[in-house]
This record gives structure tokens, sequence and C-alpha cells, in this order.
């Protein structure tokens, strides 16, 4: 990760410069001020005081480190500063304006107003929070309009159950590795919650997994109720045995937007997103099959082990609605159907998070996860349902 530092200071744009003044003139400074002042500067002051004359003790900045769309930031702030001054910095390294920007972590509860002074926020060298928001320019479109959405909106899938010849075929291609070695090197991975010893790792796809897209999307449903029933208290219910990476086939901004308006991240909960992955760490895998040529996007588990090395094939469950995101990993896939037409009946009905996570706890249990077969994960799971 790239630290860079940067200092707040509140600065005038340049398109407050007069037509015809040069932003380096006195005269068009003065003009600049006096109209922000609503009074005229001509340079002639009565006052003799013509210097600002700083008698007080220096100046106290603070290191913070924010971490947005994959990245880290390293910026200093002054303790006179203000909220506003950080707003104002954190826009202009991410384009994200101050209206849409969540700051997480950075204080408990919500963030005081734009006119509370840093130093009144009682924060220490080295504070690192989280910025959510979409910049200008990337709101919320169609995915399917969006060249960094693959596969969310393609309907072709697969059961590598069906097909273990296919899986081999993946798992030996020599390009499939390659690509599996370069996404190790290229990961930067967030940490949002410590991880935690002798934990399983839930890896957790978003779209049409845990929420309804479409209706997110177009704006039809407020996005609380685009979720899938039993979301949170699933989450509740599984993390006292597993970590929780969420892996979506979409941009981080985007990932981390739908993460925040559906209550996944912020807040006070009894469950915690330890880290999230994107569609940067995917890669296309090609094969054929009954004499067809096709290709799709894969969400290698290795990446996260070599990352991580206390989570491997024995301790990792992988939960998606489509089956192909399994192609390199098939015995760690738990395949959940689809969420769709959040506002109908049967889908307010939806009982799939609570089956899900009598199984998962149940499975918590087992030493080595790979002497069991998720396929048939809902039999286990209704069998366990109470009487």
């Amino acid at each position: 990760m790239s630290d860079v530092a940067v200092s707040v200071s509140p600065v005038l744009p340049a398109s407050s410069i007069p037509s015809g003044s040069s932003s380096g003139s006195s005269e068009g400074v003065q003009a600049v001020l006096g109209d922000a002042l609503g009074v005229k500067i001509d340079g002639e002051v009565e006052n003799k005081q013509t210097e600002v004359v700083d008698n007080g003790p220096p100046e106290v900045w603070v290191k913070l480190t924010f971490s947005w769309s994959g990245k880290s930031t390293t910026i200093e702030v002054a303790e006179s500063d203000r909220v506003f001054d950080l707003k104002a910095t954190l826009f202009n390294l991410t384009n994200v304006p101050a209206e849409r920007q969540k700051i997480l972590g950075l204080v408990k509860g919500k963030l005081p107003p734009d006119e509370e002074t840093i130093a009144s926020l009682k924060l220490t060298t080295g504070k690192k929070f989280m910025l959510v928001g979409t910049p200008i320019g990337d709101e919320l479109k169609d995915p399917s309009q969006l060249a960094y959405l693959p596969d969310v909106f393609n309907d072709l899938d697969i059961d590598f159950s069906q097909y273990p010849e296919a899986a081999a075929q993946y798992l030996n291609d020599r390009r499939n590795q390659r690509k599996v070695r370069e996404a190790t090197q290229k990961l930067q991975v967030n940490i949002i919650e410590p991880l935690r010893p002798q934990k399983k790792l839930l890896v957790l796809d978003i779209d049409y997994t845990i929420l309804d897209t479409k209706p997110l999307l177009d704006g039809s449903l407020p996005p609380m109720e685009c979720t899938r029933p039993y979301l949170h208290r699933f989450l509740e219910e599984i993390y006292p045995f597993y970590d929780i990476c969420v892996w979506s086939q979409t941009s981080w901004v985007w990932l981390e937007t739908k993460l925040y308006e559906i209550g996944v991240l912020g807040g006070d909960k009894t469950y915690k997103i330890n880290f999230v992955l994107d569609a940067t760490c995917m890669f296309k895998v090609f094969s054929s099959r009954d004499g067809k040529r096709y290709d799709h996007h894969v969400k290698p588990l290795q990446i996260i082990w070599n990352k991580f090395p206390q989570y491997n094939a024995s301790n990792t469950i992988h939960v998606d609605d489509l089956g192909r995101n399994f192609a390199l990993n098939p015995g760690q896939g738990l395949k959940i159907s689809a969420y769709k037409n959040a506002r109908d009946p049967a889908s307010l009905a939806d009982r799939e998070l609570q089956k899900l996570a009598r199984y998962m706890v149940l499975i918590s249990r087992i030493e080595d996860l790979r002497s069991i077969n998720h396929k048939d994960w809902k039999k286990v799971a209704r069998s366990l349902a109470p009487s």
C-alpha cells in the first residue's frame, strides 16, 4: 500500500479568481478576498497591523491513515483545523464530495458537525479509519453498463460437482496457476477487523446472495429492503466461529457503498466483517463443455490462503449463488439459491440464511471441512430445524 502524506490547508478554488486576473497577482487575490469578505480591499489598510503574528504555541499535527478503494493514504491534520477541512482533504484525494462521505472508525458514534475542531475529536497519531463513498462520475449505474462488474448478470452457471473433469482441468491449467501467483502478488488487503486465531473463514458473495441487486440499483426499494431476510441474524450467529470475508464481483467503491447502505459495515453490531475483496482479485478462466467454449471469472481462494496461511482448504467455506465461482476450489463451495424479486411475498418468506446459519454453526465443530460435501447442505439444515 502506498502512504501519501498530505497536509490539510484551506485553499481558494481556481474558479473563484476573477476573469482576466492572475491567481498569483496581488490584485486578483485581493479581489477574491474582498468578494469573500464582502468588503473592498485595495491594499491600503488603516490598521497598522498588516501581518498576522502567531504568538501562540506551535501547531500540533496529527497523522491519520484512511483506507478507500483498496488503498491506504496517510494525511496530516492540524488540531486547529475543522471537520470541514478534513472532508475537503478527503475530497481532494478521492473526488468523493463531502455529502457522500461516510467516515467510519474515526470517532465513536456520529461524526461531529463541520465546525468542530480536530482537537475536539481527541485523535492520536496513527489513528486509522475507513472512507466509504462514490466519487463524482461513478454514481450508481446499471452493472450491465460497467466493465468492472464481470458476470454479475450472466446466467451461465456450472455445477462443478457434476463435472469433476472440468474442475481438474482448471486446477491443472498452467495459466490459471500463474494467474493465482500474480493475483497473490498484487493482492492488497485492508483488514477492517483483526483476524482471530482458531477461527474458520467464511467467504461470502453479495449480489443475489445476500441482497437483490436490481432494486438497489434502480432505487425502487430502500437499501435495507433489498437485503435477504435473516441477513444480520445469520452473520451474528456464525461470527463466533468464522472470520468473514465479503468478496464481490464489483468494484471496491461500489462494494463498500453497498455494504454501508445495507448496514453490514458501520454501526455497533455483534458481528464484524474482517476484510473485503473485489473484482480486481478475480480473473477469467477458459474451458469447454459439450463441445462449446466458454469463459467466466472465478474467485480463487488460494490467494487468500497465500496471504493468510492460517486459512486453508480445511477451514474455509465459500458461499455464493454462482457455482462457477467455485471453479478453482469446488470442495469449498456452497451454492445458495439466488435472491431476487425482493418485494414479492415469496422472497419475503425466504429462509435460506436461517437454514445456512444452522448448517454452518454445526459444521464449525468439524476440524477438517474437506471431509464433508456441501452439496446437500439444505438436507442437513432441514434435519436441524426445531420441531
